[in-house]
């Protein structure tokens, strides 16, 4: 998984890395203000985004008051590479190697990223990542970035495949070895049936409550 950051364009801390991030103008409401930000410093546009929560220590900012509505969004970077902006040098970073952020931007990362494991722990949100076909080790290297966790490849296929949420394809991808692995699909007329028994091989999501 990886963050995109910006450089701040302003003072204080200004050139310092930081989430992208910019001002509610009073004739919009915080999720116009979210996407005209978004496009602005990032060149990025059409992305679905969820409200995460506000952050409101009264010391955050040294200059002044300032309440930050946090929103979050889990997208497939390749879909999206042309569109970055350079006016702000938006950067993606592994979350384990991203710079140090200013105020309380980490705390803002860590809020997200837990979040979307409580949501990917109770919902099929992590499919929407994946091509259409896949194999399970694209699966499992998905669900391993996500849970910064190293599944037990036999038990990680076990459990996945006893779900019956998967129809299995013909066809194999040999990129990674000459035995290859086959393809898979979503069946999506089994989600409300066969769900949760499918994602009982996460971790327990009152493990990422906020």
């Amino acid at each position: 998984m990886k963050l995109l950051v910006i450089h701040r364009g302003f003072e204080p801390e200004m050139g310092k890395w930081s989430v992208v991030g910019g001002f509610l103008q009073a004739d919009e409401s915080p999720e116009d203000s979210a996407a005209r930000i978004l496009k602005q410093q990032t060149g990025l546009e059409g992305v679905y985004m969820q409200q995460l929560k506000a952050f409101g220590d009264p010391k955050r900012d040294p200059m002044e008051r300032v309440l930050s509505i946090t929103y979050f969004a889990l997208i497939d970077i390749d879909q999206y590479t042309e569109q970055l902006s350079e006016e702000y040098n938006p950067e993606w970073f592994l979350l384990k190697e991203r710079p140090e952020l200013i105020f309380d931007h980490n705390k803002m990362v860590e809020a997200a990223l837990k979040k979307i494991r409580y949501m990917a722990a109770l919902h099929p949100v992590l499919f929407e990542l994946l091509p259409e076909k896949f194999t399970l080790p694209h699966l499992q290297a998905l669900y391993t970035a996500v849970y910064d966790f190293e599944f037990d490849k036999r038990n990680f296929s076990r459990k996945v495949l006893s779900a019956n949420l998967l129809i299995k394809q013909k066809e194999k991808d040999k990129e990674g070895s000459k035995k290859g692995a086959y393809y898979y699909m979503l069946d999506k007329s089994q989600y409300k049936d066969k769900l949760q028994s499918f994602l009982n091989f996460v971790p327990s999501p009152n493990n990422f409550l906020l």
